[in-house]
């Protein structure tokens, strides 16, 4: 299915260079910005009190928001869980209390507001504990990239695996870059949207690597540019469809799926976002500044069938 029936060639790598300053200047910022401010990390990560509390009727959230702001607890994250009537309090560390005495506190403030309310269940998480999750996390994190850039260079070449794993990490880092300079909280909700976000945009580097490999094998004459140019274009509509629904999706959880989701989602559609360039303006722009060619792609055998077909 097409979207756009485009006669000509978009001659995408003619803006290679521009393209590529822009990204280098906002992985600059982005890299500025999580050195100077650091991520604002939740309870996950940092330690932290979690509470369940029960309502008998459908809770309302921003009474309860306003509870425990009266506690000094503005960072506090309040969100439904189950259903209507039950809420989660997720709470940040406090010097010089402990976790019952934080508990006790938002108990009392919530009675003032509904005196109906029912504790449910109370939970700590130390600061080992998140910092043991934060160093998973980023192993995580490390892994993946390593189990990409391993697959691709198998399946094409490792000029493409290098140009691949470059574009993952620059969206990635934006990503983080976005949430540092906003101070959003960054939990383990976001975490997984990184990951999926990597997963993502690999995917479409491998449909436009699989287009030039395909155009070296038919375009044999043509120069490096111009098969490069043929496959982002012919893969244009596929592009389109694929981030339009997919955003459409996220975009229903940024809208309607409250606090829980609202990170995750947030993180995604950056992603998606920057995804869509970085495979097509950062990914081909890197494997042709790395010298690929046709002879980097076609085998023994295609090389010895092509001498034999030559006059």
């Amino acid at each position: 299915m097409e979207i756009f029936k485009i006669k000509n060639d978009i001659p995408f790598m003619s803006y290679g260079r521009l393209t590529t300053a822009i990204s280098l200047i906002t992985f600059i910022f982005a890299v500025f910005f999580l050195a100077q401010k650091g991520l604002n990390l939740g309870v996950d990560f940092t330690g932290g009190t979690v509470i369940e509390v029960s309502y008998p009727q459908a809770a309302d959230l921003t009474k309860i928001r306003h509870a425990v702001d009266s506690v000094g607890l503005n960072e506090a994250t309040v969100q439904n869980f189950g259903s209507s009537h039950d809420v989660m309090i997720r709470l940040p560390l406090k010097k010089g209390v402990t976790s019952a005495q934080l508990s006790e506190e938002v108990l009392s403030a919530l009675h003032k507001e509904d005196d109906q309310v029912e504790m449910r269940r109370v939970e700590t998480v130390g600061a080992q504990v998140g910092q043991e999750l934060y160093d998973n996390g980023a192993l995580a994190l490390l892994l993946v990239s390593i189990g990409i850039m391993a697959y691709l260079a198998m399946r094409f070449e490792w000029r493409f695996a290098v140009a691949a794993i470059v574009a993952n990490m620059h969206d990635v880092v934006i990503i983080l870059g976005f949430f540092a300079f906003f101070q959003w909280e960054f939990n383990l909700t976001v975490l997984a949207a990184v990951l999926a976000v990597l997963g993502y945009s690999v995917n479409e580097s491998v449909v436009v690597f699989d287009r030039v490999r395909e155009n070296f094998k038919k375009m044999r004459k043509a120069a490096v540019t111009t098969v490069i140019d043929n496959a982002i274009t012919r893969t244009m509509s596929r592009t389109v469809i694929t981030h339009f629904c997919t955003q459409l999706m996220v975009l229903s959880m940024l809208l309607f799926g409250g606090e829980t989701l609202h990170n995750f989602s947030l993180a995604l559609t950056i992603g998606i976002l920057f995804g869509i360039y970085s495979s097509v303006l950062v990914a081909c722009p890197i494997a042709l500044y790395l010298g690929v060619s046709r002879e980097n792609l076609i085998t023994g055998a295609e090389k010895k069938q092509n001498e034999e077909t030559m006059p």
